[in-house]
């Protein structure tokens, strides 16, 4: 198959087409795949994956990751047993939550991180009803599954905008069994950071945790990103899992990314 990206021209696009286009075709509409193709679908995919699904199989070409494989990790619901032991343990209904936290509450896929008093953090059960009615009134979080989650400590660099904790978080772009690339998270805060002579390392986050991670996710979809931390004690966590075609760079560096990926689909096709 011929690898292709399909974009979606929005800010994100604008800042990765430079590389993206060294290593790919990259076509803004789906009547240019062509049988054969190999799409991935950046930044393009959504909301109607499903009917592109169809669309692309239909023509003779292939998504990526098909809309199961992305349902996979775009409800957190789907991989939080398989990664239980790697993750903060997490309750799908609030009657079922003790009366003592704290938690934080998100969407299946969508956090509202950035109203993080209001629509993120409780520190008891009766503190999380009131931030799970704010999230059901939300237009975007009202229309997917809600979940509370134990709210760990992180190792925390700064507080942000309504108190967000800005933390030592590091997110990486896999393809099947391979790490393509990875970043500090926060790429919004990095320069602040940096004038506090703040520079996060993604050497620090240990191999063999990632491995076990990867060694899980690989079976269930083909390109994905994994997002972890580091905690207040020390210890490692897995914060989010995501679609590699959907998500954001963060500080990963757009030109290693695509190139490792056109390496490994070339690797993987000449063994076909």
């Amino acid at each position: 198959m011929n690898p292709v990206i399909l974009y979606r021209n929005d800010i994100d696009w604008q800042q990765e087409e430079f590389s993206a286009v060294k290593y790919f075709k990259c076509v803004p509409s789906r009547m240019q795949i062509n049988k054969n193709d190999l799409v991935i679908p950046r930044f393009s995919a959504l909301p109607f994956l499903k009917e592109l699904e169809y669309d692309i199989n239909y023509i003779g070409a292939k998504l990526i990751n098909s809309y199961k494989q992305h349902r996979y990790v775009a409800d957190l619901g789907n991989w939080i047993d398989d990664l239980q032991e790697f993750t903060p343990k997490t309750w799908r209904r609030l009657e079922d939550l003790p009366e003592e936290g704290p938690f934080f509450l998100k969407g299946e896929t969508n956090s509202k991180k950035y109203f993080w008093k209001t629509h993120c953090f409780a520190n008891n059960k009766k503190e999380a009803i009131e931030v799970e009615s704010r999230l059901n009134a939300d237009s975007l979080i009202g229309y997917q599954n809600i979940y509370i989650r134990e709210y760990i400590p992180l190792h925390t660099y700064l507080i942000s905008f309504q108190g967000l904790p800005i933390t030592k978080e590091f997110r990486f772009f896999c393809y099947k069994d391979k790490i393509l690339s990875g970043g500090f998270y926060w790429s919004s805060h990095i320069e602040e950071l940096k004038e506090k002579g703040i520079n996060p390392d993604i050497s620090e986050v240990p191999k063999e945790f990632l491995q076990k991670i990867i060694d899980i996710v690989k079976w269930n979809i083909n390109f994905y990103v994994i997002d972890v931390a580091q905690t207040k004690s020390g210890d490692w966590i897995i914060i989010e899992l995501n679609d590699g075609a959907m998500s954001g760079l963060s500080e990963n560096n757009p030109e290693l990314l695509f190139k490792n990926l056109k390496k490994e689909l070339e690797d993987e096709y000449k063994k076909m």
